[in-house]
């Protein structure tokens, strides 16, 4: 697949501005992560995309990054912060991540520590200081998989950020690594009906701070509430959790039910290969009530003996069909921005 270098196609894609602006951008809306900001900027790493209208696949190409063996996240020249604009109104259905070399060749998921896109048009649904966490991907390099009827809804113009860490826990050199993600989309058609809407929900031990936390010696847990605003059912829950995690359970607190259980698909070092992801959709959604208490509980054992500095996230995310979307309106910024 040809990819064309996002810098050729600024007037199309990218309304504005180099890294200074972004960086700003970014700040304003109190949404970069602490971590990320104490890396050295990647001189190489670029933004690439592929849209291939007739199969409907947009492919979003972050890199290339130098990645040396043994070399943690701090140690690794990482991607500055880039912009997507939506060429289109109408949903974005389903995310495919893998890490790829120059060559498009497939590399080891774990040398991916996190990524995530935002939209920064709309407010995110359990915490109102967040932009709106639409995807994200770890070592695990879950498919977001299609769930039929249903999509997220984007307008043409709305731009999505993206950030990207890279890490190499292997004994092997990569000098040049991607992160890629193939999107799947529809586009809305007059007349016609769409998908119905559906929100990312995101359930994080850490709350609406800073989702990396040190991650002590030996077994722990970490624990976040989030108090329902909207009444809504999820179709399908997934989780994210870096190395030496064991499992996730999201459970309703009011009601004492466990909603979700997830375990880690680890190897023998502790690096989490894959997690699983629960559909509730085939049964119309799992119900949860305006005022409801959710919470979210990782699970960790870490053999080192000592503390690992940001070495910790647990993340449950799923999708929510809200019971009166028009009470979700107001999680657009009436700027768009």
């Amino acid at each position: 697949m040809k990819f064309v270098l996002l810098t050729m196609l600024l007037a199309m894609w990218v309304p504005c501005c180099g890294a200074q602006a972004e960086q700003q951008e970014v700040k304003h809306h109190g949404m970069m992560h602490a971590m990320d900001m104490q890396h050295s900027a990647s001189k190489t790493a670029r933004l690439w995309i592929s849209n291939d209208a007739a199969a409907r696949e947009m492919t979003i190409r972050v890199g290339p990054v130098s990645l040396p063996a043994h070399t943690g996240h701090r140690s690794v020249a990482q991607p500055r912060t880039f912009f997507l604009t939506i060429p289109f109104d109408g949903w974005l259905t389903a995310y495919h991540p893998r890490v790829t070399n120059a060559r498009g060749q497939r590399l080891p998921n774990q040398l991916l520590h996190h990524a995530a896109f935002y939209n920064i048009a709309r407010r995110d649904l359990l915490c109102a200081n967040r932009q709106e966490h639409i995807f994200g991907a770890g070592g695990e390099m879950t498919d977001w998989p299609l769930v039929p009827g249903f999509g997220y809804h984007v307008k043409k113009g709305d731009r999505i950020r993206i950030t990207t860490m890279f890490v190499n826990p292997t004994n092997k050199t990569y000098p040049k690594a991607f992160l890629e993600v193939r999107i799947d989309y529809r586009i809305a058609q007059s007349g016609s009906n769409g998908p119905k809407n559906v929100y990312p929900v995101w359930f994080d031990v850490a709350g609406c701070g800073n989702s990396s936390y040190n991650l002590p010696p030996g077994e722990s847990t970490k624990t976040g509430k989030f108090k329902l605003r909207y009444s809504g059912r999820l179709l399908a829950v997934g989780g994210h959790l870096h190395d030496y995690g064991q499992w996730l359970v999201l459970k309703d607190a009011t009601s004492n039910e466990t909603i979700a259980s997830l375990e880690a698909n680890a190897n023998a070092s502790g690096h989490v290969l894959s997690m699983p992801i629960v559909s509730f959709a085939n049964h119309g959604g799992y119900s949860l009530h305006r005022g409801d208490v959710i919470k979210v509980t990782d699970a960790y054992n870490n053999p080192r003996g000592k503390s690992i500095s940001d070495g910790a996230m647990g993340i449950a995310v799923g999708y929510f069909l809200p019971d009166h979307e028009a009470a979700l309106r107001t999680l657009r910024r009436p700027s768009g921005r």
